[in-house]
Parts: C-alpha cells; sequence; structure tokens
C-alpha cells in the first residue's frame, strides 16, 4: 500500500518516475472511462479492466480470465511503464479494481506495485488535486513481463486444496441465497466465507496489519487460497493477506468458472 501523502510525497520526488494506473471498474458499471474524464489524479493513465486486465469470458474459463501475457506486456506499454520504475494504482472502491492491476502486474514480474489506499477518496480527502478530461498519451514503455510470478490454482486445486479456502464474495452470495450473475448459487465445498469488504474500515482504506493477521487468523493454518465471482476481488483478499504478511494464491476462474460445470458440487451451508 501507500497513503495519500505517500504518493504525493513520492510523485514530487525527482528520483522517482511513478506510474499512476486508475482502474475505475465495479460490477454492473461501465462508465470508468467517464468517471475517469470526470477526475483524476493528474498524469493517471486510464486502464480497462475488462479489455486490458482480463481475457474474453467463457464458461470454462470464467468471467474474467487472466490475460494472455503478450497481450497484458502490449497493454503495459501502452501504459508507459518501463522497466524498474514504481507502479501506483487506484479506484474509486477501497481498492476492489485496483487490487487486480496489483496482482496482475506482480504477477507478471513487475515489483514494485503499489495500491493507493483508500484510492481516490483517499486522495481528495488528503488535499489532492484532481484533473478532468483526456491526459496526453504516454511516451511507450519498455516494460517486459512474464507470467507465473505469483501462484495460482485451478479447479482441481481449489477442490483438493488442503488450507483455507476463502471465499471473498458477500456473504448472502456465499450462503447461496442470491446470485446476481452467475447460474448457479452456493459456495465450492469446504471455503469459508471471508467477505472481502471486512477488509477495509469505514472510510474505505485496509484495516491495519494486526487486524488483518487477527482476522485471517480465525480461518486456520495451512497454505491460504482464494476466489470470488471471477477472480477480481480475490486480489483484494490477496492484497490484504500480504499487507498482514500472509502470502496467498488466487483461483483465477472463481465461481464463474466453478459453477459453470455441472460436474462441480455446490454447497449452501
Amino acid at each position: 500500500m501507500i497513503s495519500a501523502d505517500g504518493l504525493r510525497k513520492q510523485l514530487g520526488d525527482s528520483m522517482f518516475h511513478t506510474h499512476l494506473l486508475d482502474v475505475r471498474w465495479a460490477l454492473g458499471d461501465p462508465d470508468g472511462p467517464q468517471h475517469y474524464l470526470d477526475g483524476h489524479i493528474p498524469g493517471a493513465v486510464f486502464v480497462d479492466l475488462e479489455t486490458e486486465l482480463a481475457a474474453p469470458s467463457s464458461p470454462a474459463r470464467g468471467r474474467h480470465p487472466l490475460p494472455d501475457i503478450a497481450h497484458l506486456q502490449k497493454c503495459a506499454r501502452s501504459w508507459g511503464l518501463r522497466t524498474g520504475e514504481p507502479v501506483v494504482v487506484y479506484d474509486a472502491t477501497g481498492g476492489m479494481a485496483a487490487a487486480r492491476a496489483w496482482w496482475l502486474l506482480r504477477w507478471a514480474g513487475v515489483d514494485d506495485v503499489r495500491i493507493l489506499d483508500g484510492g481516490l477518496p483517499a486522495w481528495e480527502r488528503s488535499g489532492g488535486e484532481l484533473a478532468t478530461g483526456s491526459e496526453s498519451d504516454p511516451a511507450p514503455g519498455d516494460v517486459v513481463l512474464t507470467a507465473g510470478n505469483l501462484p495460482i490454482t485451478d479447479a482441481d486445486g481449489a477442490a483438493a486444496w488442503d488450507g483455507p479456502l476463502l471465499d471473498a464474495r458477500a456473504g448472502e452470495r456465499y450462503r447461496g441465497e442470491v446470485e446476481p450473475v452467475d447460474p448457479r448459487a452456493g459456495h465450492i465445498p469446504g471455503a469459508v466465507s471471508a467477505p472481502t469488504a471486512e477488509n477495509l474500515t469505514s472510510e474505505g482504506t485496509f484495516k491495519s496489519r494486526e487486524q488483518l493477521r487477527a482476522r485471517f487468523a480465525e480461518f486456520g493454518d495451512g497454505p491460504v487460497a482464494v476466489y470470488c465471482g471471477s477472480g477480481i476481488t480475490a486480489a483484494h483478499q490477496i492484497a490484504a493477506l500480504a499487507a498482514a504478511g500472509i502470502a496467498a494464491t488466487l483461483y483465477p476462474g472463481s465461481w464463474s468458472e466453478w459453477s459453470n460445470d455441472p460436474e462441480r458440487p455446490v454447497a449452501t451451508d
């Protein structure tokens, strides 16, 4: 994480050329580009989660499969990312979307990537200015990406996971009371409910390291894996786990993949 004050200081330091990525996206809200035009941190580049941070959806791979590494590298270079230069990602929803960019870039081998804690609201509360309209296209970057630098699992791995398997969706979706987008309601048998929203304070910033460690300790010992609806907010859970000093594995296909396979069992208790 990086705080709004920390980001302002870093942006003013000539030693750093910090790349800002605006990753505003939410389920059911297609207006991220317009939100960006209406106001963004000066110098930020808009990143489209649906087309740049995910491959096309399919029942076999879920709603937001991991993108091809060549495609991700092409996009990252279009954002101006360069080897060895720091990256900060943000959104306006507590990092729920920005964490996808954080996780993907870390998975692709970019070491210095941080989430703006509290996102755009925290920036504004700290007195940060906003720019409107489009920015000039950044100079093409030269970053080289390689897949596989963070661990992932597939449906078979999730089914046999030996340790806490965290379901990051809202509790009512875990329990099968509602299912707004996927074909079946419920959760992967053996998974425990760990709603991502509980990682945040009332102001939309991440809870302290100590609070997060206490939260995740309740789920037991062993290697941790995380899934959500389609692999987006699960990345937020992995960021919270990382802040607590706990490594975790992502199941990218998540419930959108699992629930499309009629051979996979579903639990609702």
